[in-house]
């Protein structure tokens, strides 16, 4: 399924490359001045930073922060290698050495998922560096059976290990089934550049994804931490609600109600004002 080369019309906006210490090239975003706000997406079909977060980054830049926005290692522009086990230190590390590329020193990390985790690792690895945490549903909070119990992640990892590239209908059903509640976000403009940055994904990322539980060091993070819940949630188990309300010690828990997995895109004006509010008050 994925290809050597990109497609010959992008379907997301290309911006800048940070060449790594470990070899490795990774795409960002980066607009804006000011404090450093990081967004790091998810591990679906097609993900990639611009897709997860166009409805979002660019409200803080007008509030006067500087927004990077990576696409992860394997995932949107950013470099795919095979041999690579896609494992959580391996994302924290790219994530890590992309910073540093750009002279970053203190940030607040935005993570989805996927990003979740690597926002918490990071937060673990290199507590300096983080500032504050706004979390949405992430993942590392459970042992993987729990993960693959819910319906949303079994689904995603059929459809992601298929050889086949699903079709635009088969897309936008998975996403409006396991990702939100309110299906008309689910655009027929999201299907088409997701699918198109499908295949580019190199299916050695799921294969090979390892992300410890990381609830028992969760008290270690001493940073302030917003978390944004939906409570139609079909990708993570709602124990993560807990895990996080009772181990992060400087946390505060929005859950949101009618929203599924992508709180940021269904609830995007209320994700705004409450990320904002945090940045300048939490």
């Amino acid at each position: 399924m994925p290809q050597d080369s990109a497609p010959a019309v992008k379907p997301v906006p290309e911006g800048r490359y940070a060449q790594l210490r470990n070899g490795h090239r990774i795409h960002y975003h980066d607009a804006g001045d000011g404090e450093v706000v990081v967004f790091l997406h998810g591990s679906g079909n097609g993900a990639c930073g611009y897709s997860n977060f166009k409805g979002n980054w660019p409200a803080l830049v007008e509030a006067g922060y500087r927004c990077i926005v990576p696409d992860l290692i394997g995932y949107g522009y950013s470099d795919k290698p095979s041999e690579a086990q896609y494992t959580l230190d391996f994302f924290v590390e790219c994530v890590q050495q992309t910073l540093d590329a750009l002279g970053v020193t203190r940030c607040t990390l935005v993570g989805n998922s996927l990003g979740g985790a690597i926002a918490l690792g990071l937060a673990l690895a290199r507590p300096q560096l983080v500032q504050r945490l706004v979390l949405m549903a992430p993942g590392g909070l459970n042992d993987l059976p729990d993960y693959l119990a819910m319906p949303g992640m079994a689904a995603m990892f059929k459809l992601f290990g298929s050889p086949e590239l699903p079709s635009e209908a088969m897309m936008k059903e998975f996403f409006a089934k396991a990702f939100v509640v309110d299906a008309s976000v689910v655009t027929d403009e999201l299907v088409r550049e997701r699918r198109e940055l499908m295949k580019l994904q190199n299916p050695q990322v799921i294969k090979t994804m390892k992300v410890p539980n990381l609830t028992d060091r969760l008290p270690e993070i001493a940073c302030p931490a917003l978390t944004l819940w939906g409570l139609n949630e079909n990708m993570m188990p709602d124990s993560g609600i807990l895990r996080l309300a009772k181990g992060l010690r400087n946390g505060r828990m929005v859950l949101v109600p009618n929203c599924g997995h992508w709180v940021m895109i269904e609830h995007r004006e209320l994700f705004n004002r409450t990320v904002l509010d945090f940045l300048r008050h939490g």
